[in-house]
């Protein structure tokens, strides 16, 4: 969740901050071309009242001391403007010709942004605002101020600004503000992550929690975490219901138990008046012989309900066993009943350590060994091998039975469950749904699978790793 939760977090910061960068960064620029705008307002203004007491003479005029220096002096202001800042400026008269310039060579032009500039003062216009430019592009500013004498516009100076020096400065302005949003976002991502974190600790808890009743470990409880209220009200909500869940599975193990323990006594007084009935009989009854058959598989499946109800209930005593070593004694203990029904029980147990509770291990083994040379017909072979896969380690039963269908795979170990073309066989039913009760409560598993060519395949799985305090 939290792969999926930080990423949204994350886009939406950087659409936030995004939003407020972009129009931050054009207003920088704006603001830093409109400051040289008024600059050039403000020089072109100086050198339009200077302009106004250089007479504009006719041709052939001579023009007298006064204004001959009037108009050498405009010259010299526009040079010095000129060579200091690298501003190309010009005084043109009404009809577009040239009355002084820096540099002297520099005439107006036929059209451009400097004839706009030019026509517009001329008719004692306000120069519209120049367009915007932007780093990435090398425009100049063209500003121009109307000459009036007498109300009259009788020259316009216009000024032509290079703008590297305005880029510049905008991009500097730029960078900070990229440098600005860049720190805002790893403080962004920073706090997401510790948002995320703060949010989804108890969904983690509780995922662990889930996980953990689901299999078996019913007394497991969520701890508080912190997190959002809403969340440590689920976790309140989570632990009643388990504790609920719990009681209601322990009246169900307690009326087991002491239903199967209270029939026990009456089952086996019947048994021994029919045991006393037999005796009055011929020798060899056939419904005597029956009943007596029935008897022992209802005190059979007592006991498997006992032990049931008990697996279910004891707690494990795990530690670090050698699985091989008892998986290899099992083996040796079923040889016998195994060579008595004439079926070969090998065993390939290496040393293995793994998390197990030696007595849940050998009972279950019992019950799937038991199972295994059962359904094993006379001359088969059933075998156990023990290996390591990683975090786990592996107990498997192989046998050379009838195997079960796919459909059958999947309620097998079912309470009670028996296949439909195994009825004859003696059983409860109970043995392997003991086993994985047992194994469960031990943090393992037991599955089960064909085995090529017929038969079937039951590996008990137990974790290597310790168990979570």
């Amino acid at each position: 969740m939290r792969t999926r939760l930080l990423p949204l977090l994350i886009v939406l910061m950087a659409a936030v901050l995004l939003a407020l960068g972009v129009p931050l960064a054009v207003s920088v620029a704006a603001a830093e071309q409109q400051r040289v705008v008024v600059d050039r307002i403000d020089d072109t203004a100086r050198f339009a009242a200077l302009a106004q007491f250089v007479r504009t003479l006719a041709p052939g005029d001579v023009p007298d001391g006064a204004a001959g220096e009037r108009a050498e002096s405009l010259a010299r202001e526009l040079r010095t403007y000129h060579d200091v800042y690298g501003i190309r400026a010009g005084v043109f008269k009404r009809n577009g010709a040239l009355l002084t310039s820096a540099p002297d060579d520099w005439k107006l032009p036929r059209g451009g942004e400097v004839r706009t500039a030019f026509e517009e003062a001329r008719l004692s216009r306000r120069s519209h605002d120049p367009a915007q430019v932007w780093p990435w592009q090398d425009r100049r500013l063209v500003v121009a101020s109307p000459v009036i004498r007498d109300g009259d516009v009788v020259a316009v100076v216009v000024t032509d600004s290079p703008t590297d020096g305005m880029r510049d400065r905008t991009l500097r302005g730029w960078l900070l503000i990229a440098a600005g949003e860049l720190a805002a976002m790893l403080v962004a991502v920073g706090a997401a992550l510790r948002l995320t974190h703060w949010v989804l600790r108890p969904v983690r808890v509780l995922d662990a929690t889930t996980h953990d009743i689901a299999t078996g470990r019913l007394k497991s409880r969520v701890a508080a975490a912190g997190g959002p209220p809403e969340l440590q009200r689920l976790a309140e909500s989570f632990n009643e219901m388990a504790d609920h869940v719990e009681q209601v599975l322990e009246q169900q193990r307690a009326f087991v138990a002491d239903a199967s323990h209270q029939l026990r006594n009456p089952l086996s007084a019947l048994l021994l008046r029919i045991e006393l009935l037999a005796l009055e009989l011929p020798e060899g009854n056939e419904e005597i012989a029956s009943v007596r058959v029935e008897g022992r598989r209802l005190t059979q499946v007592l006991d498997d309900l006992l032990d049931l109800a008990l697996a279910e209930h004891a707690e494990p005593e795990l530690g670090l066993a050698d699985i091989g070593a008892l998986a290899d004694e099992r083996v040796a203990a079923w040889a016998p009943a195994a060579e008595a029904k004439g079926v070969t029980l090998t065993g390939t147990c290496p040393p293995t350590t793994a998390w197990a509770d030696p007595v849940t291990l050998s009972s279950a083994l019992d019950a799937v060994i038991d199972n295994a040379v059962k359904f094993t017909p006379e001359g088969g072979e059933v075998h156990v091998s023990v290996a390591a896969n990683g975090r786990t380690a592996r107990v498997v039963v192989v046998d050379e039975g009838p195997g079960l269908t796919d459909e059958e795979l999947q309620r097998v170990g079912d309470r009670f469950w028996r296949s439909g073309r195994h009825q004859n066989v003696s059983g409860s039913g109970l043995g392997l749904s003991i086993s994985k009760a047992l194994l469960a409560a031990a943090g393992g598993s037991l599955e089960f699978s064909h085995n090529a060519p017929h038969g079937l395949g039951v590996t008990v799985t137990l974790p290597r790793t310790g168990p979570r305090a």
